[in-house]
């Protein structure tokens, strides 16, 4: 019995100090309010024009160099299509 106990408190002891060797996980908790809704949305759908964009390129050329090309342009006009199409200033 003896030899039981020493066998937990060793593991209890490792288990500690592996406990304080690991980082605890952090939740991260999203905003869920109306405007956080809405700039998700706005960003799933420039995420999926992007991908499309880039499928169709590829599916219609499938030139590397192609491909290659229109990611540059697409990296470059993105910012700019953003702004023209969500900001409500302009």
């Amino acid at each position: 019995m003896r030899r039981n106990e020493e066998r937990q408190a060793r593991r209890a002891r490792r288990r500690a100090a592996l406990a304080r060797l690991v980082p605890r996980p952090v939740r991260v908790a999203r905003q869920g309010g109306l405007l956080a809704r809405r700039q998700r949305a706005r960003n799933a759908l420039v995420a999926l024009g992007f991908v499309l964009v880039q499928a169709l390129v590829w599916l219609m050329w499938g030139s590397p160099v192609v491909s290659a090309g229109a990611f540059v342009l697409s990296l470059l006009l993105l910012p700019v299509l953003v702004t023209l199409a969500f900001d409500r200033r302009i």
